[in-house]
This record gives C-alpha cells, structure tokens and sequence, in this order.
C-alpha cells in the first residue's frame, strides 16, 4: 500500500509537486456545496460528468459508497473521489471477475474522480487515487473503474499509474444513453 502511495508521489514530481498546504482528507457533508461548484466548473470545462446530475449532491454520494475524499489546496476544494461497493450492471467488476476468477463482490469501484482545472499537473489526482486504492485493500477489497473511451486524460493517467486495462465495452447509463467505457484494475499491491 505504501508502493501506491510511493508511485503517487513519482508522478507527482514528474510534473509540479503539491504546494504547501495540499493535501487529501476525508471527505465532510459540509463539503458537499463545494465539492459541487467544483463539479460544475469541470463538467464546463471538460464535460465531466457528460451528463449532467438531477441532484449533483446525491449524485456524489451514491448507494453502496463506501468512502470518499476531497483534495483540498490553500483551504479549497480542489478535487474529489468516492469508492463504492460494485452494482450490479458495473462493467469493470465484472470484467476483473472473469480475468481472475473472484467474484465481482471483491471488488471496490472508484468514481466521481475529478480535480479542478486550477489544480491539474500537481498530482492531485494521483494522490486521490492513491488514497482510495489504500482504503479498497484495507478493506479486502480490489479497486476497478471504467471511463469513457473518450476522456484520454484520464486513461493516459490510469497508465502512467501502472493500471491494468481490463477491457472496454458498452455500458448503458439510467439516462438511456450506451457509451463505450474502458475498465481498469488497479496494480497489485
């Protein structure tokens, strides 16, 4: 667990190191209406989520959310990460059970990951990462997410971290809509 936080940290300094002050907590309820304004200037920017949430504060909390954490630089939200319990219809839990064997139960699906535009290049994704992928294994669980094919941020920084393509498919959303996703595992630990 520490060799994914290690890793963080080299991919961090690959590009600019976390200012004084940055950091990942715990996330609060009182954070919500931040975490929000934060959403919506991502989802301005880079169209994340692609469809945007009814109720974004329950949209961030979903059923079977196990944990989920803010990063927070010079005592602002900067990002955001939520791990769940796998749902029945999620693709890489399932993918990752047929690549292993274990049952799709085992695993910890990460969502709602996204880092303000102000704060990219310093890590912070990373260190979110890091830390739910640490709070997955404390709990015996393995950690899996799928994005849309489409966001190639987000996949080039899955790779970099040492994440395993599972595979891609269609995933059809509440809203109707299929979109094709890539499914990832993250590294053994």
């Amino acid at each position: 667990m520490a060799d994914l936080e290690e890793r963080a940290d080299v991919v961090a300094s690959g590009s600019r190191r976390t200012g004084p002050g940055a950091g990942v907590r715990r996330r609060r309820a009182a954070d919500l209406a931040d975490c929000v304004r934060v959403l919506a200037d991502v989802h301005t920017v880079d169209g994340y989520p692609a469809d945007w949430p009814e109720r974004p504060a329950a949209w961030l909390t979903p059923d079977g959310l196990l944990a989920a954490w803010v990063a927070e630089t010079a005592g602002r939200i900067t990002g955001h990460i939520g791990l769940s319990r796998s749902a029945p219809g999620d693709a890489a839990p399932g993918l990752w059970s047929l690549r292993t064997g274990g049952r799709p139960e085992l695993t910890a699906v990460i969502g709602r990951l996204y880092v303000a535009q102000t704060a990219r290049g310093h890590g912070v994704g990373a260190h979110l990462l890091a830390r739910a992928v640490v709070h997955a294994r404390a709990l015996g669980l393995h950690p899996v997410l799928d994005v849309l094919a489409t966001d190639t941020a987000a996949v080039a920084l899955y790779r970099r971290l040492g994440w395993t393509l599972l595979g891609s498919g269609e995933q059809r959303w509440a809203s109707g809509r299929t979109v094709l996703v890539h499914c990832f595992a993250a590294p053994r630990g």
